[in-house]
This record gives structure tokens, sequence and C-alpha cells, in this order.
């Protein structure tokens, strides 16, 4: 396996394992679901996880910008981060801090100083596979990295996203001859 390159300081930027170029990140999210032992949009061996972070990055050097480069099939990588119930997690808990002014559709909260690698788990080894976004238009353009080991998350803060909406993820989909690799 070949080993992902982090440049979070400034530009934001992934590069390496199975990713061809420079891809810069456009935002990145949770997805939960109504109780603590479902909410991943992915599953491990039929496992579920609590919540899955995402984050979605763009290949910047072929495209100039998201939009342009979201139908593309080699338009956007997206690293998840399963999250399990466990200690409550510093990181996780900064964005929990600002969920209350996110509290209708459509609004956002920005962070400053905030790295959003600080959200990755210890050892990044991974599994990848070419798909699609788990959301309409389900654009073909995803490059996914899973990482194997997940972080932690409280309960107390995923019941902070439940406040938003009680669940927001997709159930996962049939591989569909998809070739998973690690």
């Amino acid at each position: 396996m070949a080993s992902l390159n982090w440049s979070y300081q400034g530009n934001n930027v992934v590069t390496g394992g199975p990713l061809t170029g420079n891809y810069r990140l456009h935002q990145f999210h949770f997805h939960w679901g109504q109780t603590d032992d479902h909410g991943s949009e992915h599953t491990v061996d039929g496992e579920k996880y609590a919540s899955e972070l995402h984050l979605v990055h763009w290949n910047s050097d072929k495209y100039s910008s998201f939009a342009e480069a979201s139908d593309k099939p080699d338009g956007l990588s997206i690293i998840a981060v399963f999250l399990k119930v466990g200690p409550p997690n510093e990181h996780v808990q900064d964005i929990v801090k600002a969920v209350g002014s996110i509290k209708t559709k459509g609004k956002k909260a920005p962070f400053t100083n905030f790295d959003p690698s600080t959200l990755l788990p210890g050892s990044l080894d991974y599994w990848t596979y070419s798909g699609s976004l788990t959301h309409p238009p389900l654009f073909e353009s995803v490059t996914w990295i899973i990482y194997k080991e997940p972080i932690t998350i409280s309960s107390e803060q995923l019941a902070q996203f439940r406040s938003l909406t009680l669940t927001n993820h997709r159930l996962p989909q049939p591989l569909k001859g998809r070739q998973v690799r690690t």
C-alpha cells in the first residue's frame, strides 16, 4: 500500500496512495444515525460504526474548481474515518461547540485555525475503491480512501449532532463489482 502524503498547513492537500496529483480539501462533514450503534455509510464485514467523517477533496491539478471536478472520473477523493462510541474526542468537541450556530439547513460555521488532520486516526492504513458520491447526483467520480482504524466520539457528542437532524446517513449499497483494495 502506498502511503498518503498530507499537507494541511496552508494548501490543505493530499497526494499519493491511489491518487495521481494533488487533491485539495473542499469541505468535511459527518454522517450519523438515530442511535449510537449505526450511522456510518460504509461497513466492514457487516459492522456498522456510530458515525463517519468525510474529508472531501477535488483534483486541483486537472480542474479549476470543485464544481468542474465533481463529475469527472478522477475528479474527487473522499477520505473516510469511522467513529466509534468511546471517550469524548477533543478535536470533535471543537466542531460540536459550533453545532448551536448551524441549526437550520444551509447554515455554515467557519473554523479558524482548525487542522482537519487532527481528526485522523493514529494508523493511516486504508482501504480504497473507485465509487460514487453518497448523495445526489451520485456521480461516479470518487476515489474513496477509508481508514481502517476508527477514532472515538462520545454518546454526548453524537447527541449534539443529532440535535441538527436525527439521521443523515445513506445505507450501505451493493458493491456492484467494485474492487476494494488495501
